[in-house]
């Protein structure tokens, strides 16, 4: 056996000679580990997330809609009997009380039927007082009493009867307000009926809007409001009427709210945004980040349920403020994810962890 056959015999020996003390030394050793803390070892550690806990709170929800302001009272001023309109008393833009002279018609022969009725009273209760002396002083037979009553309580509603024929050619305000149209005009000839003057009563105004039938729920008569115009005047009022009953056309539901108007500074017909305080309802505040959607599209949020498992809970808008919103749906002490929702799913374990405070809700 020559020497470099030795050496390679000696150099095979050594490297299984070190091989198996790797087996039955340090490698033994190793393998012996219970299997349990070797799964321990490969399992990952559960995802941290940031949760506050709810705070569920009765929320008066405000509903801010757009409308138009409507005058409280519109009428005509019509004629009343035929003539020609002969003066015109008042001008558009002008407040009239109920009762005043708009417009004055022809006379038409009514103030001759005024004198002659008040000519044949006087003559009835002249001869009334003088055949009323015969009959006490038994000149005439009493019975003739009741039939001189007679005559005279006819002249009287005879009068009565031209004074009113007479009073129809004169054209007054239904009620007051303000004069807003005036389609008669001097030299027109009118039959009873035709229109004259269109009268508003401009106090109270009324701010009308169409609420939808998910809305109309949480309006209540006598509930308050802000009414904001498009001048930029804003003024509180109260809602007076609440329709009962949807418009054909559109399937909503008209609503008038009352505001103060003394001073007519607010014009019929305004555009205006009314703000509506609904009903209070049970939600809570929460940050606009919290909100994620589900697997299905739903609005909602995910909070940390029991076993520290994730659960996904749907939610409905109450009211949106410039930095937070008001939603209802979350239980109370329920532990919303503030931090981390979109990168966990529906039953998975996480490790909740308190939120910072630029995040409570």
């Amino acid at each position: 056996m020559t020497w470099s056959r030795v050496i390679a015999v000696v150099l095979v020996l050594g490297a299984a000679g070190w091989i198996a003390s790797g087996y039955y030394g340090i490698g033994k050793t190793e393998r012996e580990k219970p299997q349990t803390a070797q799964s321990q070892a490969a399992a990952p550690k559960p995802f941290r997330v940031s949760v506050v806990e709810a705070r569920v709170e009765d929320r008066a929800r405000r509903l801010t809609i757009s409308g138009r302001t409507e005058a409280d009272h519109r009428t005509m001023a019509t004629a009343r009997a035929n003539g020609i309109v002969r003066e015109i008393r008042v001008r558009r833009g002008a407040a009239v009380k109920e009762g005043d002279v708009i417009a004055v018609l022809s006379d038409e022969a009514r103030e001759a039927q005024v004198e002659q009725a008040r000519a044949r009273l006087d003559q009835r209760q002249k001869e009334t007082e003088a055949r009323r002396r015969l009959i006490d002083a038994g000149n005439l037979p009493k019975l003739n009493l009741v039939q001189l009553e007679a005559d005279l309580k006819a002249a009287e509603a005879a009068l009565a009867q031209a004074e009113a024929e007479r009073n129809r050619g004169l054209v007054t305000a239904p009620i007051a307000g303000i004069v807003n149209e005036l389609p008669a005009e001097i030299g027109q000839a009118l039959q009873p009926g035709a229109s004259v003057a269109e009268v508003i009563a401009l106090d109270p105004m009324l701010a009308v809007v169409e609420l939808s039938e998910r809305r109309i729920g949480g309006v209540h008569v006598g509930e308050g409001a802000t009414v904001r115009l498009a001048t930029g005047t804003s003024v509180e009022g109260s809602v007076r009427f609440v329709s009962s009953r949807a418009s054909p056309q559109t399937r909503t539901y008209r609503v008038e709210v009352e505001i103060p108007n003394a001073d007519g500074r607010i014009p019929d017909g305004i555009t205006c945004e009314v703000g509506l305080k609904l009903a209070a309802v049970p939600a809570i505040r929460m940050a606009r980040s919290a909100l994620t959607f589900s697997s299905e599209g739903r609005l909602g949020v995910r909070i940390v349920g029991e076993g520290n498992r994730v659960a996904f809970v749907p939610v409905t808008l109450v009211e949106d403020e410039p930095e937070h919103l008001w939603v209802s749906g979350i239980a109370n002490g329920a532990r919303v994810i503030v931090q981390g929702q979109d990168f966990v799913k529906e039953d998975q374990v996480v490790e909740p962890v308190p939120a910072a405070a630029q995040v409570a809700l």
